[in-house]
């Protein structure tokens, strides 16, 4: 209504001064049956004309208040850049809406498990008769579902954080050989229990949030613990940090299994990612580095064996240095700076 007022003014004002400053000779009669007609007929051309040039963005308007958008080839180069700019909105919006219930339903599921265990343990210890012996078992199953239960609610916690595309660390000089034996103290007891020797190597320094990268590591570790076979390395190496095992190695590709809690494929920070939870820790591994200015590198060497010594030649280059690990399964945190 407002663009129709605006033309009708915009076609009658100049007929308005011109009957204004018309000679007094003629009848004022005339000049008003003038004016009317004038009026009416800016009237109609402000009413066609504001239908012509508001009917794309009429149907624009209808289209996003149902939800669907289609290209039209009669629309204007100003309102196909508005349909752009509202599809890729509507997008984002069914990405974040599709993220969440994902969220919750990952929530729901994974916490289900240790909650229940949690809840039949205090039944039992508030029920049954138990010995002392047994209570004492009975509270350690309870301590252990309850640190399951914080370390689920943390990855959720670093993934939901890690799925932002602006994703910002605050490093500083890091010793990266302090930050692995930590890592290593704080799953050791984990270790044991599964009959894991765990060994730390090599020395190095980074630029690097250090909080941050310690979550990766603890990630890429505590996956490494679970699947090995006996045996994980923790490394500084000269590109970063390495996590070595010898277990099975993946099921399937990294980039298949590094994938945030989305019920559809998305994309984050450029990277492709298909519908999936199953690798939350190596998702959240992945963002860290990256965060860094790094990448998240996966190799795997099904049947390795120690190199056999080679006889020495003479005048020939050194030899190459001996690789990282001899363990098949390795996990690189590639971090820029590293120095010794």
């Amino acid at each position: 209504m407002q663009f129709a007022l605006v033309i009708f003014l915009l076609a009658f004002l100049p007929n308005l001064v011109l009957t204004l400053t018309a000679p007094p000779n003629l009848p004022a009669g005339a000049l008003l049956l003038w004016m009317l007609v004038v009026g009416a007929l800016c009237s109609m051309v402000g009413y066609v004309l504001s239908g012509a040039l508001l009917r794309p963005l009429s149907r624009l308007q209808r289209e996003v208040e149902g939800g669907e958008l289609a290209t039209h080839g009669d629309d204007p180069a100003e309102i196909l850049a508005l349909r752009r700019a509202f599809t890729d909105l509507l997008d984002r919006l069914g990405t974040e809406q599709m993220r969440r219930n994902a969220f919750m339903a990952t929530l729901v599921h994974d916490l289900k498990t240790p909650l229940i265990a949690a809840g039949h343990l205090t039944q039992a210890l508030a029920t049954l008769p138990l010995p002392e012996a047994e209570r004492r078992e009975v509270g350690a199953q309870m301590q252990a579902e309850t640190t399951r239960l914080l370390a689920l609610v943390q990855q959720m916690a670093d993934a939901h954080r890690f799925e932002r595309e602006d994703v910002l660390v605050q490093t500083a000089p890091t010793d990266l050989r302090v930050l692995l034996d930590g890592v290593a103290r704080r799953v050791q007891p984990q270790a044991e229990w599964g009959g894991i020797t765990l060994s730390v190597s090599g020395h190095g320094h980074a630029p690097a949030d250090a909080s941050a990268l310690e979550r990766a590591v603890t990630n890429l570790t505590e996956n490494a613990i679970r699947y090995a076979r006996s045996q994980v390395e923790l490394h500084v190496t000269p590109q970063g940090v390495v996590v070595a095992d010898d277990g099975p190695g993946l099921s399937a590709s990294l980039e298949q299994l590094a994938q945030p809690f989305t019920s559809q494929a998305t994309t984050i920070a450029g990277q492709q990612y298909t519908a999936g939870t199953a690798g939350l820790g190596l998702f959240i591994a992945r963002r860290i580095a990256e965060a860094h200015g790094g990448e998240l590198n996966y190799v795997y060497y099904p049947h390795r064996l120690p190199p056999a010594p080679s006889p020495a030649v003479p005048f020939l280059a050194a030899p190459p240095p001996p690789p990282i690990s001899l363990l098949p399964t390795l996990f690189t945190l590639v971090l820029p700076e590293v120095t010794p």
